[in-house]
């Protein structure tokens, strides 16, 4: 083989490894930064593994009468149900205003277990819907993936 054949052939090579390598950085960084959506039966139901690491959302309808606050404290525990399966939430902070029960709410944490295996979500930020009438798209298409009627107004 020619020598400026050959070495052009190692530039071309090293360019493709180099394209190759930075594709594969991207890729994994976007994973890591990727915050899935789940309801509470996603997370309860036992074909979905979801790493307890890994920061996650949560959607779902706050349970009337499970709000249990800590006194003294902004500590803060209470159901959410997409009206299939209902998961506790553990959230130390100050909630939004329109927080309360019956809310459609996103929270932002991750998942733990307890001694009796019981998951819950240790949230890190919870989200409250802006109106009565509006749910997010993703929690209005996976409510209605499991067969939910949803009434939007």
């Amino acid at each position: 083989m020619h020598p400026k054949r050959k070495q052009r052939l190692i530039v071309i090579a090293v360019m493709v490894s180099g394209v190759a390598l930075a594709t594969a950085f991207i890729l994994m960084a976007l994973e890591e930064n990727m915050n899935a959506f789940y309801t509470p039966s996603d997370i309860l139901d036992a074909n979905t593994r979801i790493a307890q690491h890994r920061v996650i959302r949560v959607g779902g309808l706050v349970v009337e009468g499970s709000i249990a606050r800590s006194p003294g404290e902004l500590a803060v525990r209470f159901l959410v149900t997409d009206q299939v399966a209902t998961m506790p939430v553990h959230f130390d902070g100050i909630l939004p205003d329109l927080f309360r029960e019956g809310q459609g709410i996103i929270a932002i944490g991750r998942l733990h277990k307890t001694q009796d295996a019981t998951v819950y979500l240790e949230a890190s930020e919870v989200l409250a819907k802006h109106d009565e009438n509006y749910m997010s798209p993703e929690l209005k298409a996976a409510m209605e993936a499991k067969g939910q009627h949803v009434i939007q107004y």
